[in-house]
């Protein structure tokens, strides 16, 4: 009688074990199905907003791009946060197994960017940025992806170069724009009546320190992201380690459904 009693308290621990996990697995995933769902929903706004944000962001490449991401983000976690909350919830194997086999890839996926990230780590130096600029900027109305990302770059952060406006000296925009010691995107502006305009153009173009901007965009762009660099960080190992409790937590629940 003791054995059956202590086997049946076992078997009740056990259950409730499970429900816990059970309803744990289903109020994490239906916060991420809502941040998918957010995601997703500021992500089409942008792009079929009829005010004129998505001309805006269309002539950013660096915002266009964003907004991409976030829409592949969106939809990535809406998907998670619906396997997880009617697998955990319907206790179904098949969608669990699903889950995990999702939430393993994307672990995988990470892990593998962190570990490219360190081999080609040194394509994140001034030295290999300078070497591009030089090879492949071609000029400020110019529609190659290379040559309009750094513009955006420059007129965002109000920079010029990867150091210093000296960057474009034997360069090929040099070469396709002889007259022009730096690129339009250098040269500072002012706000006039609501709209920025450029403080003095040719004095600018013609190499003039006082009317371009002399600081480099590494400096600029590292210096702006410092904080953001260490929360993105720490938001990834978070990320991280919430993956892995997803997939022991439904390893558990599909393991313990009968």
């Amino acid at each position: 009688m003791g054995q059956g009693e202590a086997s049946a308290r076992g078997t009740t621990m056990e259950g409730d074990c499970l429900s816990c996990i059970k309803y744990l697995m289903f109020v994490f995933n239906f916060l991420i199905f809502l941040g998918g769902s957010f995601l997703l929903g500021v992500g089409v706004w942008v792009l079929v907003d009829p005010t004129g944000f998505r001309e805006i962001v269309a002539a950013n490449p660096l915002l266009f791009t964003g907004v991409y991401i976030i829409l592949g983000m969106g939809g990535m976690l809406f998907l998670l946060g619906f396997l997880g909350c009617c697998g955990a919830i319907r206790e179904n194997k098949c969608l669990l197994l699903f889950f995990f086999m999702l939430i393993l890839l994307i672990f995988l996926a990470e892990l593998a960017a962190a570990i490219l990230a360190f081999i080609f780590r040194e394509h994140l130096t001034r030295e290999y940025f300078t070497k591009e600029l030089k090879r492949h900027y071609q000029g400020y109305n110019n529609t190659d992806v290379f040559t309009s990302t750094w513009n955006a770059i420059m007129t965002t952060f109000d920079c010029c170069g990867v150091n210093s406006p000296e960057d474009f000296k034997d360069s090929l925009f040099r070469l396709i724009n002889q007259n022009h010691m730096v690129p339009e995107a250098c040269c500072q502006r002012a706000s006039q009546t609501g709209e920025l305009a450029y403080i003095s153009q040719e004095q600018c173009l013609s190499g003039n320190m006082m009317f371009r901007n002399n600081k480099g965009c590494y400096s600029a762009v590292v210096d702006y992201f410092e904080l953001y660099i260490y929360v993105a960080g720490a938001l990834a190992i978070v990320v991280l380690t919430i993956e892995l409790f997803a997939m022991v937590f439904a390893m558990c629940l599909f393991r313990g459904i009968q």
